[in-house]
């Protein structure tokens, strides 16, 4: 079985990552060999509860132990290049949450040592993942909608009261939200070339438990991202956003229309309008309990099976960059040129056997 090494053991680890986690190990594949958390108390819950050795004090610790094989990064955001960057350079497997990291250099790095280093590199979030995904990826290649030319995407909520650095420099919006809907769009249109924002703290403090903090990284953000060639997509996320029924991700063609439910890492299924057709279909989620965290099942196939992940880190790095020149041009106003590129998702290359038995709509069938 694959050994993971976990660092940062807060909500998002104990709920949906543990949830697949479990499973996993049900099927023979993976147990958790070491866990680390900057809180002692959280340190020595983890340990009691998974049995492992509570005395590791360092995220070295788990990094180098003799059982690990995956490392996953769960910690707050401006620790991911670090950590990621020591678990590649030891030779592990290495699966970032979003962000990648917090600044274009630390990235850079990344993805320059991912292209040489024994482990993979896997970037959340995983939505390229996801059924519903897949499957409007699938029309839009195949041309049913015609060129798409213009999007609007959509991710927020009130924002979170258990942790202050989401409000600190590093955080934001942008890079807890709005990554979705960067992720996303890129994988359907390809690279972006040039961006601009609006950007700002809507709500200047927030409570954190029993204290006060002053907001300090964006919580509000409308992001303007030109594709090139005319193509324009607008992100709008934030911490400001009490509850909505919009799509999540909205792509018009030249020759019709195609609407993620739901949001894009919680698809609901998807809407469809051709042209040609003359009338709007409704596709159902085929796998409403297909996890976010769907990124560590297809990454520990990937080890088992010696192939390369569909996610890359280009893509995350990318992913970056935008969010980035977002903030500046909410700064100031100016708009920024994308230098970077990444591949697309390359879906031909997954196994048609995958073992998450997730259906994905075929588009010709539906001619």
């Amino acid at each position: 079985m694959i050994g993971i090494g976990v660092l940062g053991l807060g909500s998002v680890f104990w709920g949906p990552y543990m949830s697949l986690i479990e499973k996993l190990h049900a099927a023979g594949k993976v147990h958790v060999a070491a866990v680390y958390d900057p809180d002692p108390e959280k340190r020595r819950a983890a340990a009691t509860r998974l049995d492992l050795d509570a005395s590791l004090s360092e995220p070295d610790d788990v990094i180098e132990h003799a059982d690990v094989d995956l490392v996953l990064v769960l910690t707050s955001m401006n620790e991911h290049g670090v950590l990621a960057r020591k678990a590649l350079e030891a030779g592990r497997h290495v699966l970032v949450e979003k962000p990648l990291a917090t600044s274009l250099e630390e990235a850079a790095a990344l993805v320059e040592l991912a292209a040489t280093a024994p482990g993979h590199l896997l970037p959340a979030p995983h939505i390229l993942l996801s059924p519903t995904y897949r499957a409007i990826h699938a029309r839009v290649q195949a041309g049913d909608i015609g060129r798409i030319v213009s999007a609007r995407a959509r991710y927020g909520w009130s924002g979170p009261d258990w942790a202050a650095w989401f409000y600190e420099p590093g955080g934001g919006a942008l890079f807890d939200l709005g990554v979705y809907n960067v992720v996303s769009l890129c994988g359907l249109f390809g690279p972006a070339r040039r961006v601009t924002a609006m950007t700002g703290v809507a709500i200047p403090t927030r409570r954190i438990g029993d204290r006060t903090v002053t907001v300090e990284a964006e919580d509000n953000a409308h992001v303007v991202i030109d594709f090139g060639e005319g193509r324009l997509a607008v992100v709008t996320t934030g911490f400001t956003m009490q509850k909505y029924r919009s799509p999540a991700i909205e792509l018009y063609g030249t020759g019709g229309v195609a609407q993620l439910l739901g949001d894009d890492w919680a698809p609901e299924g998807y809407e469809l309008w051709r042209n040609g057709h003359g009338a709007w279909e409704v596709f159902a989620e085929t796998d409403p309990s297909w996890p976010w965290t769907d990124g560590l099942r297809h990454l520990v196939e990937c080890i088992a099976e010696h192939r390369a992940p569909l996610i890359r880190p280009e893509h995350g790095y990318h992913a970056l960059e935008i969010m980035l020149a977002a903030q500046a041009a909410g700064a100031d106003g100016r708009a920024r040129d994308i230098a970077s590129g990444f591949p697309a998702p390359d879906y031909a290359a997954l196994p048609a056997d995958t073992e998450d038995h997730r259906r994905v709509h075929d588009p010709r069938s539906l001619l």
